[in-house]
């Protein structure tokens, strides 16, 4: 899906900013969620893809508005309420007052079958997709071409697990993408390396 989560590559957002802070925590409660979270996951409660699709679903308004471990604890109180693990009532109740949660989940998908071989050194085009669920395709590299230089070993493929969909595990790519393909205009004489899974991928002939 693409979603105010997925701001890489835009313009007009002004210079990343550091506070001085080397800690990551700030608070005691950053500690405690960041801890529940992990534990959760380590449970098989939910995996990676769905804690990651629950951030993404956050409405713009809430996203934007919201600190890093904010939209963590929007996620997990999200997936703890779709799977079973208590109540929004008992949530409210807890906390004494209102929690804002993720909108609701749309649709996975399962991996594209066949696939192209595809080996380093080919020349490859990420796949124009659009869908309404979670999907690890930057939107900045859809539609670009780039070069294969690496390959990754096989993960569960992230549109399917964020759903809790069986799908074949997938291997990913280590793309490389010129930046002056990628923004023709603003840009030096760089390269870009993404790691894109095979799905999003289709060989070119040149």
């Amino acid at each position: 899906m693409d979603g105010f989560h997925d701001l890489g590559g835009r313009q007009g957002f002004g210079r990343v900013t550091k506070d001085g802070k080397a800690d990551p925590f700030h608070e005691a409660w950053e500690i405690k969620v960041s801890a529940i979270t992990g534990a959760l996951v380590g449970r098989h409660l939910y995996n990676m893809d769905e804690f990651r699709h629950g951030i993404e679903r956050m409405d713009p308004r809430h996203y934007i508005g919201a600190s890093y471990f904010e939209r963590t604890f929007a996620a997990v109180a999200t997936l703890c309420i779709e799977k079973g693990i208590f109540t929004y009532e008992e949530l409210c109740a807890a906390v004494g007052e209102e929690v804002r949660l993720s909108l609701p989940s749309k649709g996975g998908r399962i991996a594209a079958d066949p696939l192209p071989q595809l080996d380093i050194g080919d020349v490859v085009r990420v796949k124009a997709d659009f869908v309404p669920g979670h999907i690890r395709l930057p939107a900045y590299i859809r539609g670009k071409k780039g070069t294969i230089v690496g390959v990754s070993p096989e993960y569960p493929f992230a549109d399917a697990a964020a759903h809790g969909l069986e799908s074949p595990k997938q291997r990913s790519y280590d793309v490389s993408f010129k930046t002056s393909d990628i923004w023709p205009k603003d840009s030096g004489s760089h390269e870009v390396h993404v790691g894109v899974f095979h799905s999003y991928l289709e060989k070119v002939i040149e």
